[in-house]
């Protein structure tokens, strides 16, 4: 039997969130793009920028350039995520932290999957310790999971360090794939409870969970998923969208 015929576990909202808070999770890890809102921020966030102004022309066109290697395989995943976060050495913080602000909510607010607001609701509610884990930059994520209830000390995301209140380009993480997981380990997180991915870089932090939960995964995830014996949780907006172009 081909992993295309294994039949894989797809949650309701309703079974989903009964799924989650009936593991009483002690903590529970959150990926971002793609698994609290749709869409990839860190990718939206930077051809806004780099249309806003922030960087040089000639900034501009190195990181181009770096993004359409990495979408072409030649340039990783890791690499370009710390390159998208040093290209604003020199800025102030401060001013990148408004233009994500503006950014999130002009462009991403509207993304945010319902499902996920009403989990992380309950989740608060039960005391639940919440942490995000995300190669987008800090700036963003930021933003994005602060009507989560979030807080920046529980936020592991790309990040360079910033002196004087002025970001340089010297890397502090830049957590995908396995490095998402040693991000947790960093912080004394080896085995969470609950954690929430989408994308094949999720998986090692998916992995190491006490209980995985793929949302919106993509195709790479569901056949992970599917080796692993896990099941899966599409948002009502995925759905739709899917259907309107006749796909899942």
């Amino acid at each position: 039997m081909t992993l295309t015929q294994i039949e894989i576990p797809r949650w309701t909202a309703e079974e989903f969130e009964r799924l989650v808070l009936s593991s009483e999770p002690q903590v529970a890890v959150f990926d971002c793009d793609g698994t609290l809102w749709s869409g990839d921020a860190g990718a939206g966030f930077l051809t806004w920028s780099l249309e806003q102004g922030l960087v040089s022309r000639s900034t501009s066109d190195w990181i181009d350039t770096r993004h359409r290697g990495y979408l072409a395989g030649k340039v990783s995943e890791e690499a370009i995520c710390g390159e998208m976060v040093q290209i604003y050495a020199g800025l102030r913080e401060q001013e990148l932290q408004s233009a994500a602000a503006q950014y999130f909510k002009e462009f991403v607010e509207a993304r945010v999957f319902p499902e996920l607001v009403s989990l992380v609701e309950a989740l608060r509610k039960a005391d639940v310790p919440l942490w995000a884990v995300s190669s987008t930059n800090k700036w963003v994520v930021a933003e994005g999971v602060r009507a989560f209830g979030i807080p920046e000390e529980r936020i592991l995301a790309a990040e360079v360090r910033v002196v004087d209140g002025v970001i340089t380009s010297e890397i502090v993480d830049v957590p995908t794939d396995e490095a998402k997981a040693v991000a947790l380990r960093r912080v004394g997180l080896v085995h969470p409870d609950a954690v929430f991915g989408n994308s094949i870089h999720d998986l090692a932090m998916l992995e190491m969970a006490r209980h995985a939960f793929p949302v919106n995964p993509s195709p790479a995830l569901i056949e992970a998923a599917a080796r692993r014996g896990w099941g899966y949780f599409r948002p009502a907006s995925v759905e739709g969208a899917a259907a309107a172009v006749g796909g899942e």
